[in-house]
């Protein structure tokens, strides 16, 4: 049996989280994430699909994933993945762009694999901070010098709200399933909302997002998941407020997706509330 390290800790003086991977073969299905992600490859290949866009990703790679960038990854060298990454929040973001920038935007990441970079050094630095529980100054010096070097060289001065938009159809759609995630929802019910039918929605609703309608659901349906864990909701009765059948259900689809059982989960956020509160 594998030797696995599956590592969350949120840290609170930056109010990011730092996840560590280590010795995982883990293939992660077409997914997406409310919130940005850097990090890069210690050990390992991966086969990398991001926004359309095929990479093989190494040692030394840092990816960046945007919020809502659709992606997924497997092993492709036999080897296990060791791999390091921050989760950033876009209200955090919105602050750190603001004491570096002055604008009250959200970047939009044009590049998101960058190969073989020098900034790999100072992300495993402020990882190893954070995992360390180092003091706020070194980690905020270590943060703000980063995102500077990423936000100036590879965002291009691009926001958020100027990234490609998918049609009114496809939005309205979004719309539905975010609001009805708890639901059991049907191709028909999203054909009479766009006035589609359903192969033809089916077809645009996956090119124009990079996943299908279901998937896009049960990727909501995951992180508000992940928002009631984190609140110590337990997890079968966090499976029934966000719309799987039972917690078997939730934990198949949460740990395909976040690489840890919603137990785990949220057994990392019971400590840091104590923390918070001590």
């Amino acid at each position: 049996m594998r030797n696995e390290t599956r590592t969350l800790f949120l840290d609170l003086d930056l109010q990011v989280e730092a996840y560590r991977f280590k010795g995982i073969m883990q293939k992660f299905p077409n997914h997406f994430h409310e919130y940005y992600v850097i990090g890069f490859i210690e050990k390992g290949q991966r086969y990398l699909l991001c926004q359309g866009q095929e990479y093989m990703i190494n040692p030394g790679d840092l990816v960046l994933f945007n919020p809502y960038d659709t992606h997924s990854c497997e092993q492709i060298d036999g080897e296990a993945l060791d791999y390091r990454c921050i989760n950033v929040m876009p209200d955090v973001m919105k602050r750190f762009v603001m004491e570096i920038t002055g604008t009250d935007s959200l970047p939009y990441f044009t590049q998101n694999v960058l190969f073989r970079h020098e900034l790999n050094a100072s992300l495993k630095e402020l990882h190893i901070q954070i995992l360390q529980k180092e003091k706020a100054l070194k980690k905020e010096e270590l943060f703000l010098n980063l995102l500077e070097e990423l936000i100036r060289t590879y965002s291009d001065v691009t926001f958020l709200e100027n990234a490609p938009e998918p049609s009114d159809e496809v939005k309205a759609v979004c719309g539905y399933l975010e609001a009805h995630y708890t639901e059991n929802i049907t191709l028909d019910d999203l054909s009479k909302l766009t006035g589609w039918s359903k192969y033809h929605l089916l077809r645009s609703f996956t090119k124009q997002k990079g996943l299908s309608p279901y998937s896009y659901l049960e990727t909501v349906r995951i992180n508000r998941a992940k928002k009631l864990l984190e609140q110590g909701v337990k997890p079968i009765e966090t499976a029934f407020q966000t719309g799987f059948s039972d917690q078997s259900h939730l934990t198949k689809f949460f740990k395909r997706q976040v690489g840890l059982t919603p137990k785990q989960y949220m057994k990392i956020f019971e400590y840091d509330r104590q923390e918070l509160e001590g």
